[in-house]
């Protein structure tokens, strides 16, 4: 019986708030074929591929990549529940109660980033189509006199 209880109580004590286990942010890779490309977000930060950009959980945006020669991606990172983070946000039932639900629903500390990491093959710019004249028309004899 004695066993079952200590079971329990460690089981508890280690399924705690992800907001404590998973912390608010979010290491996001970003990758890009050929690499050293132009990275900006809607949200603001900037890098140069291969890079990590460290972001909120809870926040959804953007990524441009871009590089001169290369047709400019755009890409949208989604958020949905982590494994992880569902674990968490669970344990707040059995001894977080309502305030460690709460502060996880409010951080966004159950999200992760979708995809992770970014990856994109960046297509060349078409070359500008070549200009193509139209032979010239055969002119017609003059007449004679």
């Amino acid at each position: 019986m004695i066993r079952v209880f200590v079971s329990v109580v460690a089981g508890l004590a280690l399924s705690g708030c992800a907001t404590i286990t998973r912390g608010t942010t979010d290491q996001l890779q970003i990758v890009s074929d050929p690499s050293g490309a132009d990275v900006r977000t809607s949200m603001g930060p900037t890098c140069i591929t291969p890079c990590t950009l460290q972001v909120s959980r809870k926040d959804e945006f953007t990524v441009i990549i871009s590089k001169p020669g290369f047709i400019e991606e755009q890409v949208p990172v989604k958020t949905q529940i982590a494994g992880n983070g569902a674990a968490g946000f669970a344990g707040n039932v059995l001894i977080g109660g309502i305030i460690g639900m709460g502060a996880d629903a409010y951080t966004g500390a159950t999200l992760e980033h979708v995809p992770n990491p970014v990856s994109v093959t960046l297509r060349p710019v078409p070359p500008p189509p070549v200009a193509t004249r139209a032979p010239p028309k055969p002119r017609k004899p003059a007449p004679q006199s």
